[in-house]
Formats: C-alpha cells, sequence, structure tokens
C-alpha cells in the first residue's frame, strides 16, 4: 500500500496527489510514469510523474477524475492509501541546453510537461510556458510554472484568463521573432491532446526546430504488451509506453496516432458534458 500525504482539487475534476514512494522518488527522472491501481483487481492507469521530493520520499501525481478508473483512484486517494504504484517506467525525457525553450501544454497536458519544463530550465535554458485550457478553470499549475519558467503565457478558448485564442498563436508569435532574438525558441516541447500536438509539429516544421512531443494520451497498460500505444514514427513501429512516451513530433504519423485513439472512444462516455458539469458545480462552490 502507498500512503496518500495529500489531495488536492486543482481544477474541476483535476486532482494532485502527494504519494509517499521513496524508491521511486528516488529513481525517477523528468518524463517517466508510473502505473497506478487504487485497490486489488482495479484498473491499471498509467500517469506521469509531475514531480518528486527524493530527499522527502513523495512523489507528485495529477489525475483527471473522468472515467471509473481515475474517479476510484481519486476515492481511495481520498480514503488514505492506493493499492500500487509501479515505477519508475517508460524512457526520461533527454535534456539539453538548447537555449531558447518553448514549452507548450494542452488542457491537463501541462501536468506532463511542468516536469519536462522543470528540467530543462534546471538545465540552464531560458523556458516560455504556453499553457493553455478551455476557460480560466480548466488552466493548472501556471503559477507553479512561473517558479522557473522565463515568462508563462496562459491562453484560453473563451478569452477568460490571458490570451484569447490556443496554444498554436501564442507559439507562432515566437516563431516569428528573429532567429537570433531571446524569444524564438531553439527547441519545442508539446504536450496535450493529439490535434494539438499535430498542429505544433507542423508549425515548427517549415523551420526545422527541433520539436518533441509525448504520446502518453494513447498509453494504456505501460508494459508494451497490450499493443494498444502502438505507434509509427519515421517509418518503424514503436510502442509509446516502452520506447517513448516521447518522440520527434515531425516523425510521428499522426493520422495513424489519431485513427488509433478514436477506435477507442466509447459513443457512451461524454467527457465534454462530464467536465462542463463539474466546472459548473465549482462555479456555484
Amino acid at each position: 500500500m502507498f500512503k496518500i500525504l495529500s489531495e488536492q482539487e486543482i481544477a474541476p475534476a483535476v486532482h494532485r496527489l502527494v504519494v509517499a514512494a521513496p524508491r521511486i522518488a528516488a529513481a525517477r527522472q523528468p518524463g517517466q510514469f508510473v502505473i497506478v491501481r487504487a485497490a486489488e483487481g482495479a484498473e491499471r492507469i498509467p500517469l506521469t510523474i509531475a514531480d518528486a521530493d527524493s530527499a522527502a520520499g513523495t512523489i507528485t501525481l495529477i489525475v483527471q477524475a473522468v472515467g471509473d478508473g481515475t474517479r476510484r483512484i481519486i476515492e481511495q486517494a481520498r480514503a488514505g492509501s492506493l493499492r500500487d504504484v509501479a515505477g519508475p517506467l517508460g524512457r526520461p525525457t533527454e535534456i539539453e541546453r538548447f537555449g531558447n525553450v518553448a514549452c507548450v501544454g494542452g488542457g491537463v497536458g501541462t501536468a506532463v510537461l511542468f516536469p519536462l519544463a522543470k528540467a530543462l530550465a534546471a538545465a540552464g535554458n531560458a523556458v516560455t510556458a504556453i499553457i493553455g485550457g478551455r476557460s480560466k478553470g480548466l488552466v493548472i499549475l501556471h503559477q507553479e510554472m512561473a517558479e522557473f519558467c522565463r515568462q508563462v503565457l496562459v491562453t484560453t478558448e473563451d478569452g477568460s484568463m490571458g490570451i484569447k485564442g490556443f496554444v498554436t498563436a501564442a507559439l507562432a508569435e515566437l516563431l516569428a521573432a528573429p532567429a537570433d532574438s531571446a524569444q524564438r525558441p531553439a527547441a519545442v516541447y508539446a504536450v496535450g491532446p493529439v490535434p494539438m500536438m499535430r498542429a505544433v509539429a507542423e508549425q515548427t516544421r517549415p523551420a526545422g526546430i527541433r520539436t518533441i512531443v509525448s504520446l502518453n494520451p494513447i498509453m494504456v497498460d505501460g508494459t508494451g504488451m497490450c499493443g494498444g500505444c502502438r505507434v509509427t514514427v519515421g517509418g518503424q513501429i514503436r510502442f509509446a509506453c516502452v520506447d517513448g512516451p516521447e518522440f520527434d513530433g515531425h516523425a510521428v504519423d499522426y493520422a495513424e496516432l489519431s485513427s488509433r485513439q478514436n477506435a477507442y472512444l466509447d459513443p457512451r462516455c461524454k467527457l465534454d458534458e462530464q467536465l462542463a458539469a463539474s466546472q459548473k458545480k465549482g462555479s456555484r462552490a
């Protein structure tokens, strides 16, 4: 059993858990994830390690509780513990000193982006974070990002916070800056919905700017055995959970990736309605 030290709802249906896991905290590197089971026989859920404190022996997980499996994780966390937390898994992020780096996060993808941006800043890069959400209540970790980023640009689709529009519009302004300016990135990291990551990759492709995307949205069991996260990268078959989750954004076959992801959609699962209901409930609190 893994003890839960704290649980906090940081946005509608989005929860931050601090878990006592000293061995994982000591071994974890940015970009890696864990497999969580709420209880015996429960669904296996892959979750990125958003942060870790090796001295305290803790890891931080951010969970979007919109399905039965993730909602059960939150229920068990509130009860004080989780049955299994296995990891760290996946290949660590390759951290380099690029100079100027743009880190782009969409929705809860910002939780995955956070440890990457933090590690890039620690390596001496000047990091500009661009994070977005449909509305103010769905933007997460902007204050935490500001602690180590040169600047944090927030976008919302409804204009309720920051710049009205999509993260790609804010990125376009950085890419339009002169090549030798402090704004133009030498590398871009993008984490979020597949269409967003694809759009970012297409923005940076003409200039040949190195672009890394995280394909964690399609991971299922975290071991490569189920084949659910199979994707073509550079003409070769890869598995997001064991060969990634990060890949060259310009080499990913996004059409195949989108088709694979859509194959698992359940028409009975209305994520948009669930998020809207949670947000409305939060606004009344």
